[in-house]
C-alpha cells in the first residue's frame, strides 16, 4: 500500500511539473507573438510616416522613393489606410493640392499622378474608387485620366451604375476635344471588366458604338469596340434565352 501510495504521488508530481512547463512554454510562445505583434505594428507606422513624409515632400524625387515604397507594400499585402491617404494624396498632386511659387504651381507631375493612379487600381476600396473618379473628371492629363478609368475598371465597383456613367461622361468629353487611341482603349477595357454590374446599358453601348466609328482612333481599337458590342450583345441574348426558359 505504502509503494502504490508513493508511485501514485510521484505520478501527480510529474504531471504537475508537465502541466507546469507546457504553461511556461506556452506563456513564452504567447509573449514571443505579442512581442513579433508589437515590433510588426511599431515597424509599420513607422513605414506610414516615412510614407507619409516622403509624399508630402516638394520634392519630385521624394515622391518617386514613395511611390516605390507604396508599390512595395501594396504588392506585398501590407496596405494601411495611411498609405491610402499618401497614394491618394499623389494621385491628385497638382490638381486637388497645389504647391505655388510666384504663382506658378511647382507640384504638378502628371507621371506621379499617374503611377499613383495605378497603383490605387490594386486597392479595392470604396475610397480607392471615390478618388479615382475625381481623378478621372477633374485632371486634364490624358495620361493620368487614362491610368484612372484602368484602375477603376480593375476595381470592378460600379453601385448605381455611377462608374460607367462617369467613364461615358469622360470618353465624350475628351473624344470632342482629345481624341486619344489609349484612352479610348481603356475606356474599352473598363467597359468589358464592368459590363456585367451594369443595369443601363444604353449609354454604355452607345460610347462603344462611337469609338467603333471614329475614324481618329486607330484600326486595333476601332476593332476591339465592334468585338465588344458584339460580346455585350451575344451576353444579352443569352440571359435572355435563359430567362425565357426559366419561365
Amino acid at each position: 500500500m505504502k509503494v502504490f501510495k508513493l508511485f501514485a504521488g510521484i505520478c501527480c508530481i510529474l504531471a504537475s511539473q508537465a502541466v507546469f512547463a507546457q504553461g511556461q512554454k506556452a506563456q513564452k510562445n504567447q509573449n514571443s507573438r505579442n512581442e513579433t505583434t508589437v515590433e510588426d505594428e511599431y515597424l509599420s507606422s513607422v513605414e506610414d510616416v516615412i510614407i507619409g513624409e516622403l509624399a508630402a515632400s516638394d520634392e519630385y524625387d521624394n515622391k518617386l522613393v514613395a511611390l516605390q515604397y507604396l508599390e512595395d507594400a501594396v504588392s506585398n499585402g501590407r496596405t494601411s489606410p495611411d498609405m491610402v491617404a499618401s497614394l491618394s494624396r499623389l494621385a491628385g498632386e497638382g490638381v486637388k493640392s497645389q504647391s505655388r511659387t510666384n504663382g506658378r504651381i511647382m507640384n504638378n507631375f502628371p507621371d506621379i499622378r499617374a503611377r499613383a493612379c495605378d497603383i490605387l487600381g490594386e486597392v479595392p476600396t470604396e475610397e480607392s474608387k471615390n478618388m479615382l473618379v475625381s481623378i478621372a473628371v477633374e485632371d486634364k492629363e490624358p495620361m493620368v485620366v487614362t491610368a484612372a478609368i484602368r484602375s477603376l475598371g480593375n476595381i470592378g465597383m460600379n453601385d448605381n451604375d455611377e462608374v460607367v456613367n462617369m467613364i461615358e461622361f469622360v470618353h465624350k468629353k475628351y473624344a470632342a476635344l482629345n481624341p486619344t487611341s489609349s484612352l479610348a482603349l481603356e475606356v474599352l477595357n473598363a467597359y468589358e471588366k464592368l459590363a456585367p454590374s451594369v443595369q443601363d446599358k444604353g449609354p454604355m453601348i452607345q460610347s462603344i458604338s462611337e469609338i467603333g466609328t471614329n475614324y481618329k482612333y486607330v484600326t486595333p481599337v476601332r476593332t476591339k469596340a465592334i468585338q465588344l458590342l458584339k460580346s455585350i450583345q451575344s451576353g444579352d441574348n443569352s440571359s435572355s434565352s435563359s430567362k425565357s426558359s426559366e419561365k
